[in-house]
C-alpha cells in the first residue's frame, strides 16, 4: 500500500468516526424528544378522556323564555 493511500484512508476513517458521533448524538437528541413527545400525547389522551365523561353530571337549565 502506498504512503498516500494509507493517508487517504485514515482520512476517511477520522471522517466517518466524526459523523458516526454526530448520528449518535443526533439520534440520542431525538430519543429524549420522543420521550417528551409520547408523555405530552398520554397527558394529552387522560385530559380528553376526561373531558368525554364528566366526574358531575351536567344539568342544563332551561333558557329564561320557558
Amino acid at each position: 500500500m502506498t504512503e498516500q493511500r494509507l493517508e487517504r484512508l485514515e482520512m476517511q476513517l477520522a471522517f466517518q468516526d466524526d459523523l458516526l458521533d454526530a448520528l449518535n448524538r443526533t439520534v440520542a437528541a431525538q430519543q429524549l424528544e420522543l420521550s417528551r413527545l409520547q408523555s405530552q400525547i398520554k397527558t394529552l389522551h387522560l385530559r380528553m378522556q376526561q373531558m368525554e365523561r364528566p366526574e358531575v353530571p351536567v344539568i342544563e337549565t332551561p333558557p329564561p323564555h320557558y
